[in-house]
């Protein structure tokens, strides 16, 4: 791996003053596993929900305009930042170099680590100067739902109380600036000085009270227990180790941990078409998402994450049973309408900004198969799986062995009218596939299992009779059209043809080259203003290391890596042409993604070294 995709860290980023929002990709992630907050390279957090990843922001600056509230620590006569991670941690230190000295601000949010009685949300920001004398100013304006400043404010304690309603607001500083919601106050730090803010969220109970030194021991320990858990982890190779350890630590931060549920990414409506309207909701839990990271937690050696998945899948899939929903909130609830916001200025005035996902409504083969392929990998990797959980993926199978020959919205959730995606039809075998090695295991009714086997013959026969374009050489977006899909790079690891067999690399080679967006990257179908797809080059990486090409699929692997941002984080899509990111962020499909073509290199190798046998699966 290049020297700056492995060391992100070192990057140097200049500031940029604006009263504008940054750029997407200029934004760190904090996080305690039950909401995010997204903070700028200059110090401005312009993201926050609470009480949940989905719940209306209290910082919302993001896609709300100054309007929408942000909290702010802005240091005078920037010349040079530098931002990075503390090591194996989701706490972020941003290294500010101005005209008269040298400040470091650390950021972080504290992870439920303890039993000790603390806020419900606490996020503790510290700057120190480091040399020299530096001005500045702090700005906290805390606006609820985009608009609402509080409907109550007092000082108790040395502290500032904001209320709405259920939801409190404690903000501590050390030393007392005097704060009051929207007023700017200055600040001047020599060195060996510091100015601690620790800021206690509570929702339905009584306001819990931090007293910011110790606030920063809470976060002292919420960094020895990421490191903890970090350093439990197995990871596929040294070569890909940081960004692999970066997109899990991003995924843990992703996982709402009362539920188990992955939140897709902790923003909504940061557009993927300048200009354009795709401006989604994406804090919500998909289906396939929790299949992704099932298996990318499980192939880094964590049972953790994933039991918590199949937990809340099975839970969410009850509620719905026989039909899987696209994707669920957060406690396994499908009831998400989508609400437009049309008051919202939008991200950069990209309109407009949605609160909820229609997409939720619609029909898809591959979110039944991503539960049982999800079942299916816990079972290989632990020897266990529950018997509800297993019942469960028994009906999702029976709907899949009867509802496979029905036209589906498929995997890009395009808003038209039903059609025969391929790679609905594949992962439809995909799901019976797994079904049929699970009963292998753990049984099931001979009546069932034949009809399994029958639906999974069926499948893969229609698949290669009317999914196969002969004069493009390859397997199409839908039957009978001559337009391709990145989510054929899914084909060559489903199992329902060799990957090195002749029509699979004959496929992966179209879809690079009829899709490419320049080096590694690719867009997911025939470009109509939007980025390149992130994840297709991670799949297209992953389709070559399982079909043989080793070679080919680090490359794309590096090169994809190396357009992270200086954190390590990745959206959903880049601009071909600028690099900056698009869609929300940051995104965990991507970083799924990611993980297991990095674990797919890690197995090509050992199989190029003769040390690794049998199939590309486990």
């Amino acid at each position: 791996m290049n020297a700056s995709a492995s060391k992100p860290s070192d990057r140097v980023l200049l500031s940029v003053m604006s009263t504008d929002v940054p750029p997407i990709g200029d934004y760190g992630l904090l996080g305690d596993t039950r909401t995010a907050a997204l903070v700028s390279s200059h110090g401005s957090i312009d993201w926050m929900c609470f009480p949940r990843f989905d719940s209306p922001p209290l910082f919302g600056r993001l896609v709300g305009g100054d309007a929408g509230g942000s909290f702010d620590i802005e240091v005078d006569e920037i010349v040079e930042t530098r931002r990075r991670y503390l090591v194996d941690s989701a706490v972020l230190e941003t290294d500010w170099i101005t005209s008269h000295g040298r400040v470091v601000l650390t950021d972080g949010m504290v992870a439920d680590t303890e039993s000790s009685l603390q806020p419900q949300a606490l996020l503790v920001r510290t700057l120190s100067c480091r040399a020299g004398t530096v001005g500045g100013r702090v700005r906290f304006d805390p606006r609820l739902d985009w608009s609402r400043p509080p409907a109550r404010t007092e000082r108790r304690h040395g502290r500032l109380v904001c209320r709405w309603g259920p939801i409190v607001a404690t903000l501590a500083t050390t030393p007392d600036l005097h704060l009051a919601p929207g007023v700017a106050r200055q600040f001047v730090l020599r060195p060996g000085e510091s100015v601690t803010l620790a800021l206690g969220l509570d929702h339905r109970q009584p306001a819990v009270l931090v007293d910011p030194q110790e606030a920063i021991e809470h976060l002292e320990r919420t960094v020895g227990w990421w490191r903890r858990w970090s350093g439990s982890l197995v990871l596929p190779e040294p070569e890909t180790e940081p960004a692999v350890r970066r997109s899990l630590i991003t995924l843990r931060l992703l996982t709402y941990a009362p539920s188990g549920a992955p939140v897709a990414a902790p923003t909504t409506s940061l557009p993927e078409v300048w200009a354009g309207d795709k401006n989604w909701d994406y804090r919500l839990a998909w289906v396939r998402d929790a299949g992704m990271g099932t298996s990318a937690f499980l192939a880094c050696g964590s049972t953790e994450e994933p039991r918590a998945f199949l937990w809340w899948m099975l839970h969410a899939g009850r509620r719905t049973r026989p039909r899987v929903h696209v994707a669920y909130d957060l406690l396994g609830d499908a009831r998400v309408p989508e609400v437009v916001r049309p008051e919202l200025s939008g991200y950069r005035d990209a309109r407009p900004v949605r609160v909820g996902n229609a997409a939720v409504e619609q029909f898809q083969l591959d979110a039944y198969a991503w539960m049982i392929d999800a079942g299916a990998s816990y079972l290989g990797s632990t020897g266990d799986l529950y018997s509800e959980t297993w019942r469960a993926m028994q009906g999702y199978a029976d709907v899949l062995a009867e509802r496979w020959p029905e036209p589906d919205h498929g995997i890009w959730e395009l808003r038209g009218a039903r059609r025969h995606y391929v790679h609905s039809k594949v992962m439809a075998w995909t799901g019976v596939d797994r079904a049929l090695g699970i009963a292998a295991r753990l049984g099931a009714r001979r009546a069932r299992i034949e009809r399994w086997a029958a639906a999974r013959d069926r499948i893969r026969g229609d698949v290669e009779r009317r999914g196969f374009d002969e004069d493009l050489r390859s397997y199409t977006q839908t039957y009978g059209s001559p337009e391709l899909d990145a989510a054929l790079l899914a084909l060559p690891w489903s199992g329902i043809d060799r990957p090195d067999a002749p029509r699979m690399r004959s496929t992966i080679a179209a879809v690079r080259r009829r899709l490419s967006a320049g080096g590694p990257l690719l867009y997911r179908f025939r470009p109509d203003g939007e980025g390149a797809f992130l994840p297709s080059s991670f799949w297209a990486s992953r389709a070559l290391a399982v079909s043989g090409r080793l070679d080919e699929a680090r490359e794309v692997f590096e090169g994809t890596c190396a357009l992270a941002t200086d954190l390590g984080l990745l959206a959903e899509e880049i601009d071909p042409t600028t690099k900056g990111h698009q869609g929300n962020f940051p995104q965990a499909f991507t970083h799924a993604a990611l993980v297991e073509a990095a674990v797919e290199l890690g197995r090509a190798e050992l199989r190029a070294r003769g040390r690794l046998r049998g199939s590309f699966r486990t």
